[in-house]
């Protein structure tokens, strides 16, 4: 009776442990895929710049970039880049290589300090234009509702022309 009990045991365990991979609905990419498609596509480029231990990285993941709202201007008006801060991998960027600095237990990506003006702070998201010039970082969680006037302005390129008080009274939210 024993030896059937352990192998039904382990199948049970094994059925509620997995849990399904979820996908985005943001077609994320590498940011050299996003540098190299806006050579060819001019678009602005977005950056999730995170970390594996951040958890309000993960709360971002989970309720700002699963909104549709959110994805559809992601993937419409930009080329969305997830940049892990403590990657280990080079990245060459406008004749520049930047590298993983370790330091105590783990360490930061030379992009990563560059791209937050050495203001590293976990979840901070940054806009570069066409050109790839920096727009804006924007540190801290934001939900859908906060998020979506914030990259509707700058991905339909309102900053260029319209102050943002400007563009707060007349912005309408999809989420009333």
């Amino acid at each position: 009776m024993r030896l059937l009990l352990i192998p039904a045991l382990l199948v049970v365990l094994a059925l509620t442990s997995f849990k399904p991979v979820q996908t985005s609905p943001v077609k994320w990419m590498t940011f050299e895929e996003a540098v190299e498609r806006s050579k060819i596509e001019k678009r602005k480029i977005f950056i999730d710049v995170y970390t594996d231990w951040c958890g309000w990285c993960k709360v971002m993941d989970k309720n700002t970039f699963s909104d549709p709202k959110i994805a559809e201007i992601l993937n419409t008006k930009f080329y969305p880049v997830k940049f892990d801060a403590e990657q280990r991998e080079d990245v060459t960027f406008q004749g520049t290589t930047f590298k993983f600095i370790p330091y105590g237990n783990k360490g930061t990506h030379q992009l990563a300090a560059a791209l937050l003006n050495n203001q590293l702070s976990y979840p901070t998201v940054v806009f570069l234009d066409e050109e790839f010039r920096m727009i804006q970082p924007l540190a801290g969680y934001h939900d859908p509702k906060q998020f979506h006037p914030i990259i509707q302005y700058i991905g339909e390129g309102h900053y260029k022309r319209t102050k943002w008080e400007e563009w707060q009274a007349a912005y309408r939210s999809p989420y009333n």
